[in-house]
């Protein structure tokens, strides 16, 4: 069975974003995006919320396609384009969506084991409300966390008060050239 591997960067102190949804701290070198891509490339799925596919959408389609964009950031709209995507979302049209992309309404626990039952790759969650609906519903199976090694203060925190607790187990680690270092953890 697939698994749902939540992605996500954060800063050293919790924040996905800075209270103006700024991401420009984020410290993606070449060598984090070559990671990225390879790790991506692999999934059999994107699963986001709206706000998370509109910013990609507003830029990876035709990322490749700008003479200044070389190297990962180009194979990264490839593999973006390709991969099929599931969209929660209550605002957007249901059904299909332009780039290989389904948008659904909500998260229901009984559709979402359907699509970890489906043949491929894990799924790649990203964006912290749709993250925070999978994760009260105990559908993440595995946590990958790029901390960023800067302190930005305040924004939206990667992962929201809960009443409860959840033991993770380390499965690895890996430290990037430019300081960003992967953690990552499963359920036991």
């Amino acid at each position: 069975m697939r698994k749902i591997v939540l992605m996500m960067s954060v800063s050293l102190d919790g924040f996905i974003e800075g209270p103006e949804r700024e991401i420009d701290w984020h410290m993606v070198d070449d060598e984090l995006h070559s990671h990225f891509n390879e790790q991506l490339r692999a999934m059999g799925g994107f699963l986001s919320g709206r706000v998370t596919h509109e910013l990609m959408a507003g830029f990876w389609p035709t990322a490749d396609a700008d003479p200044s964009a070389a190297g990962p950031m180009a194979e990264f709209a490839g593999i973006w384009r390709d991969m099929p995507k599931t969209v929660y979302s209550r605002t957007l049209p249901e059904g299909r969506a332009e780039w290989n992309t389904t948008v659904v309404r909500e998260v229901v626990v009984e559709e979402v084991m359907a699509l970890k039952a489906q043949p491929g790759g894990d799924l790649a969650l990203g964006g912290a409300d749709l993250a925070a609906a999978f994760l009260e519903r105990g559908l993440v199976d595995e946590y990958r966390v790029y901390v960023h090694p800067v302190l930005i203060g305040r924004g939206k925190p990667l992962f929201p008060a809960a009443d409860s607790r959840t033991a993770l187990e380390l499965t690895g680690t890996r430290a990037f050239g430019n300081g960003v270092v992967l953690l990552r953890y499963v359920r036991p």
